[in-house]
């Protein structure tokens, strides 16, 4: 029995030794500050087609210079920007240049048309070598696509164009997308 005792006893010390009492701990808290930090951007996005495209306008033949001409180009301008925002549209020069040859720019209509997923005040434009308002307070987004329509008029290729030197006039287009 004093061997029973003493194994008892000695288990009871063991477990008294051995164990760390569990004692209940308030719980405890940190706070980390999370930031979120924005910059304006605005920005033509690659998959602009007006960027290093061209537009042709063909006279070839007498219906040609009698006849309205229009070319309409989708997605010219797709825009990525955190603010509403103006497109702007000028010329480079004040003439279609062939040599020493010369048309006035502004024998060219450009229009914003509806079709594309930027939304705001669409507008036509006589091209000239001043910015004009293609569109105005364009809502923010991303991967907004504008078309673009150019024309000629029938009475101005008839009055201006006919009567020109052959050959292929050129003049760069720029649009400017500006935040508001």
């Amino acid at each position: 029995m004093k061997k029973q005792n003493a194994i008892a006893a000695l288990t009871i010390g063991a477990i008294a030794l051995g164990t760390t009492p569990v004692l209940a701990q308030n719980s405890e808290q940190v706070n980390t500050a999370v930031n979120i930090i924005l910059a304006d951007v605005i920005a033509m996005d690659i998959g602009t087609v007006a960027s290093g495209g061209t537009v042709d306008f063909n006279y070839v033949n007498t219906t040609d210079y009698n006849s309205s001409k229009n070319v309409t180009v989708p997605n010219s301008l797709v825009i990525i920007s955190s603010k509403n925002f103006d497109v702007k549209v000028k010329s480079e020069g004040a003439n279609f240049v062939s040599g020493a040859n010369v048309i006035p720019v502004d024998i060219l209509q450009v229009k914003a048309i509806a079709g594309g997923s930027l939304m705001g005040t669409m507008n036509e434009v006589t091209l000239s070598t001043t910015d004009q308002v293609l569109v105005s307070n364009a809502s923010s987004g991303a991967k907004q696509s504008l078309n673009i329509a150019y024309s000629i008029s029938a009475e101005k290729a008839s009055k201006v164009l006919l009567g020109k030197p052959a050959g292929t006039y050129t003049q760069t287009v720029t649009y400017t997308a500006t935040a508001l």
